[in-house]
């Protein structure tokens, strides 16, 4: 028995965690993985859906999200057919978005995060559509539309 609880710790101590909330923190949940790096989207709904020039999101594996509190407050809009914005009914924080196309996956965003987070932003996407009074100034690479990765599965 204690030799199993010792395992338990010691996988419990490597598995990274990540906590985050809405503005009201109504809604709280927890992220037990890597975080991947994080995508700055340009694109005119995130924009809109932000109320800023771009959102920054980190893709989680919904295996890997929990929902602590505030289900009650999540309300779901779908911005077109196949994607869903989730966001707190009550302070109106985005919170994820996810789409049909991607199952199992939700696009956190990233500033609900309440830790420092150990990765960075890897890419501009849907630089086509950018709003025109904010300018790119850094080095990360930069797609017109949304990456499309060369591999094939």
């Amino acid at each position: 028995m204690r030799r199993e609880f010792r395992l338990v710790r010691l996988l419990e101590q490597e598995a990274p965690l990540y906590t985050g909330n809405c503005l009201c923190g109504g809604i709280k949940f927890r992220i037990e993985s890597e975080l991947e790096p994080i995508q700055i989207c340009h694109c005119s709904q995130c924009r809109k859906a932000q109320g800023t020039p771009f959102a920054t999101n980190t893709p989680v594996s919904l295996a890997a999200f929990q929902l602590i509190s505030g289900a009650e407050l999540l309300t779901i809009f779908e911005s077109s057919p196949g994607k869903q914005r989730v966001f707190c009914s009550k302070c109106g924080s985005p919170v994820y978005s996810k789409k049909d196309s991607l199952p199992g996956v939700l696009r956190i965003r990233a500033g609900l995060l309440n830790e420092e987070l150990s990765v960075k932003p890897a890419a501009h996407f849907y630089t086509g559509s950018k709003a025109n009074w904010w300018p790119i100034s850094d080095e990360l690479p930069q797609f017109e539309a949304a990456y499309v990765s060369s591999k094939k599965a």
